[in-house]
């Protein structure tokens, strides 16, 4: 194996020119600097420098070599800082959030990850539970906020917040007085979000356990297009209750009384149990503690 040592006699070598002038700077010998160039040539099996040429001339290797292990030079010295209380190296968070989340406190948590981590560079995906799952798994996301349903078993689950849903339609679309049964408002389209939503799959097996079936539906990955088409008056959908109120208070949508009446959707920080992480753990509670669904665009 390469040693830091042995780079660090190469970078000496190639900066100022011989073996000699190498030692004086490492406060060593020249035959123990030219013994680690040989320990490193005898590793890689190739040439270090061009010995036709005169002077401590690097080959192509060496160069290729000497370019990484500069790197690795630099990241020590970051190391050595950082134990002696040097300012701490600049974080990088690949954050996942659906829909719901996006449009209600993900400014807020933006803006608390900003204060608790200065320089903090926040790298965030809007997308579907399914695949922000998927991308979680394959390492390519950090942490993802999402209803807790489709988190596997290797993952850590930190609850955030219950979000209570309601039926909803366009005033007058259903006439009967409620509560409804079930079957009363399944005579209506129902607008359904996708099996790619986490809350379209908590729902439907919901609808299950409770042997509801829905004859008439209209699905959506877009919890906004369903939120469109639901104040359009294509169908009666179920929504968070608290974030669309100012739509209800506006008369473009109502709320429709069922019997039962709708769960309400558990939501989670969700992060990878096999990497343990003491800043994705922070940054989860961060989470928990500004997790608010009720209100859309908090700053």
């Amino acid at each position: 194996m390469v040693t830091l040592k042995q780079i660090e006699a190469l970078h000496w070598i190639a900066e100022l020119g011989s073996f000699e002038r190498a030692a004086a700077r490492l406060g060593t010998t020249q035959s123990t600097v030219s013994k680690r160039i040989q320990q490193m040539e005898a590793a890689s099996g190739k040439p270090l420098f061009d010995r036709a040429q005169r002077g401590a001339r690097l080959t192509e290797w060496g160069e290729q070599l000497l370019a990484v292990g500069r790197e690795m030079l630099e990241l020590r010295e970051r190391m050595v800082a950082l134990q002696q209380g040097g300012t701490p190296p600049a974080r990088r968070l690949r954050l996942g959030v659906t829909e719901l989340c996006a449009i209600t406190w993900l400014p807020q948590l933006i803006a608390a990850l900003r204060q608790a981590y200065d320089g903090v560079t926040i790298e965030p995906e809007v997308d579907l539970s399914r695949n922000l799952h998927e991308r979680l798994a394959e390492d390519r996301i950090d942490l993802v906020i999402a209803p807790e349903g489709l988190a596997d078993a290797g993952m850590a689950v930190l609850p955030l917040a219950r979000v209570p849903n309601a039926w909803m339609a366009r005033p007058g679309l259903v006439a009967q007085p409620g509560p409804l049964t079930m079957h009363d408002l399944a005579a209506h389209p129902i607008l359904i979000q996708g099996r790619g939503s986490g809350s379209g799959l908590f729902f439907e097996k919901w609808f299950r356990a409770e042997g509801i079936a829905l004859r008439r539906t209209l699905a959506t990955d877009s919890l906004m297009a369903m939120v469109g088409l639901t104040v359009a008056g294509l169908g009666v959908s179920y929504l968070p209750r608290d974030c669309f109120d100012p739509l209800v208070r506006a008369g473009k949508l109502a709320i429709v009384a069922t019997e039962p009446a709708l769960p309400d959707v558990p939501y989670a920080a969700i992060y990878r149990s096999d990497r343990p992480s003491a800043f994705i753990a922070a940054v989860a509670a961060i989470a928990r503690a500004v997790c608010d669904y009720s209100r859309s665009l908090q700053g």
